[in-house]
């Protein structure tokens, strides 16, 4: 729902947000220390553990996993250029960090960057984002496809089993829209994950590595994917046409506040506060917190909560009438 207080100061947002565009190599530096260093300590852990329980090892893979989520928003502020000053800087630890969380920098920052400058645009969706349609459109479905399109928007495939698949397969394959430049970059991704696997699985045994990494990728990618969809699809978003829609609005009210715990706000890298860094991709995470805290401005989006959140899992379609996300059964109430 629009917040009339936010919408008429507008103007003043970009001013807010200047003071907090610039990163701190402290912190950048000590973030990838206290996010890095921690995930390969629980990695050598694990190691250790398969000789005593396996429930041991995927206890300790949770852990492991919120190490990796931190890894990934690291790579995410390389991609925003705000880890560091120096782009060099932030394409090789973004590099480094995509490795590590099985994802390329180049192909995924693209789809990111685009993501960014549509978001809340009906009129451009379908790069870097969760496939939605409109009641319209998904009433001119035949029944095969909207079977698929039910399938693709359960719970059980959208958080259960496409996260996996996107980390595992999607991110390896090409694009069309890729130069031969891009294609080459993407290619040396998969070629270096491929060395790095095979030294791991060499190092400890195929079946080690195995029995460690999946499961510490399952459980990460199925929580990053769990953040991506609340970001936005959550009940009173704001999607519009291109000739409506507006790159600080939507920012604002397109893009979610995800209250978290403080234990899980640290893991998932204050990106929570995701009203905030559409507004300002620039910012780096751990000036979100800040920023919002000292500008009442941001205070005024409504929250939500892990148990709020909860509600958008019966959300799948845009109904242009009634400016709102709507779940299948608000078909069978409009029929009726």
């Amino acid at each position: 729902m629009r917040n009339d207080n936010i919408s008429s100061s507008s103007s003043s947002w970009m001013e807010i947000v200047s003071k907090y565009n610039f990163s701190n190599p402290v912190k950048s530096w000590w973030q990838v220390i206290n996010s890095v260093v921690p995930y390969l300590l629980l990695w050598a852990i694990m190691i250790w553990s398969l000789n005593i329980s396996y429930w041991l090892t995927l206890l300790l893979s949770i852990i492991a996993a919120g190490f990796l989520i931190r890894i990934f928003i690291i790579f995410h502020d390389c991609g925003h250029g705000s880890f560091s000053k120096s782009q060099r800087l932030n394409r090789i630890i973004g590099i480094i960090t995509g490795l590590m969380a099985f994802t390329p920098y180049h192909k995924w920052h693209h789809d990111h960057k685009e993501h960014h400058s549509t978001v809340g645009n009906l009129d451009k969706r379908g790069t870097g984002d969760v496939k939605t349609l409109t009641v319209e459109e998904f009433l001119k479905l035949s029944k095969w496809q909207r079977f698929m399109y039910h399938f693709y928007r359960h719970p059980i495939f959208l958080f259960g089993i496409a996260p996996f698949l996107v980390f595992v397969f999607q991110n390896r394959l090409p694009k069309a829209y890729m130069n031969r430049k891009e294609h080459l970059y993407l290619h040396l991704t998969n070629l270096a994950l491929i060395v790095a696997i095979a030294l791991c699985m060499w190092a400890i045994g195929w079946k080690a590595y195995l029995l460690i990494q999946l499961p510490i990728l399952y459980i990460a990618s199925v929580h990053g994917v769990w953040l991506f969809y609340v970001q936005h699809q959550y009940e009173n978003v704001v999607w519009t046409r291109g000739n409506e829609w507006n790159y600080k609005n939507i920012a604002l009210e397109g893009s979610s506040f995800l209250k978290l715990p403080l234990i899980l706000q640290w893991f998932t890298g204050n990106i929570g506060f995701h009203h905030i860094h559409h507004l300002s991709p620039r910012i780096p995470n751990y000036k979100l917190p800040a920023c919002y805290k000292e500008n009442k401005i941001f205070q005024d989006i409504q929250p939500i909560t892990f148990f709020t959140s909860l509600r958008s899992l019966k959300l799948r379609l845009w109904d242009e009438k009634r400016r709102k996300i709507v779940g299948f059964k608000a078909l069978h109430l409009n029929a009726n």
